[in-house]
């Protein structure tokens, strides 16, 4: 009797794993509630978890673990909640790498599959990375701007949090690439809290003190998620900022802002998603560690049209 339990056990366990694991739960940590970009990645994330979970007859939940501002310590508290609750897999975008290396490795080590979108933490045991190049992001920026300036002028950087290591490498790659227009002088890269009124204050502060700035290279959109930002006159300065949501349209229409780079924010969301459903139930790894998500140029001319995709991204 004892051998055909004993049989009856490995064929009900062989079973078990033939037939997979029918639900994950995927817990999602962004930077800050606040924040609209990490609105559209929570709704890409639950988009990513009806559809796949269609495709392949399993159950996806999305847990949302993120604080309300940004702040690494809670983001990490997160991670090792999330793995104490059960979770099966984590997606995370860093605020500050070194804080949370630490988090992604232990969530890791106990059997939790650890993504990033946006801002990485190169230096953790987190199998994919997804967003753009942020060193050729920072380019791209100083790039347009430049060609916008007539390839002369001052130029200050807006960067946010200065512990954020995909922002040191925007405003490292703006700074590079600087050094290919001899008319064009970099005054400096102003850190501030990545909150829109915070980043409104650091504008208007730094124009007071440097009148002969002639171009802005925002990094990161924060200032434009509010009205009446740029107290300059339109095309006076010239500004070209990364993001491109819909308060940020509002400064392409006004000619404040001569180009918006937008990141596939939605995207963050629905491939981390994707890449720890790959994982877990597939078993399948990513090609690369780094999914590199390219920048979409935004300008006055194609605003409108780029505007719909935000009925899907941020539905009312």
């Amino acid at each position: 009797m004892r051998i055909i339990a004993s049989i009856l056990s490995g064929l009900l366990a062989f079973s078990a794993v033939a037939e997979g694991k029918k639900s994950y739960t995927i817990g999602l940590v962004a930077k800050s509630q606040g924040n609209p970009v990490f609105q559209a990645a929570r709704v890409g994330a639950e988009q990513a978890a009806k559809d796949l979970g269609l495709k392949h007859g399993i159950q996806i939940k999305i847990d949302w673990r993120t604080p309300n501002e940004e702040d690494a310590q809670k983001q990490a508290e997160a991670i090792e909640q999330l793995v104490l609750s059960g979770a099966d897999g984590i997606a995370v975008s860093c605020s500050d790498a070194n804080k949370l290396t630490g988090a992604i490795d232990s969530s890791v080590k106990n059997g939790v599959p650890v993504a990033t979108f946006d801002s990485d933490a190169p230096a953790s045991k987190r199998f994919v990375t997804f967003g753009v190049d942020d060193e050729k992001c920072g380019e791209q920026v100083m790039e347009n701007l430049a060609t916008f300036m007539n390839g002369k002028g001052v130029v200050a950087i807006l960067a946010g949090n200065q512990n954020a290591p995909n922002l040191q490498k925007r405003a490292q790659g703006v700074r590079k690439a600087a050094k290919k227009f001899p008319g064009i002088t970099i005054r400096e890269t102003f850190y501030h809290k990545e909150t829109p009124q915070d980043a409104a204050a650091k504008v208007e502060q730094v124009m007071q003190s440097n009148p002969d700035i002639t171009g802005w290279a925002f990094i990161g959109g924060w200032p434009l998620f509010t009205e009446n930002a740029l107290k300059w006159q339109p095309g006076t300065v010239k500004c070209v900022s990364v993001d491109a949501l819909p308060p940020e349209l509002a400064y392409l229409r006004s000619g404040h802002v001569q180009m918006l780079l937008a990141q596939q924010c939605f995207e963050w969301g629905y491939r981390s998603v994707e890449h720890l459903i790959n994982k877990l139930h597939l078993k399948k790894d990513p090609a690369a560690v780094k999914d590199v998500s390219p920048l979409v140029p935004v300008t006055k001319e194609n605003a409108e049209a780029f505007a719909k995709n935000w009925e899907k991204w941020l539905p009312k």
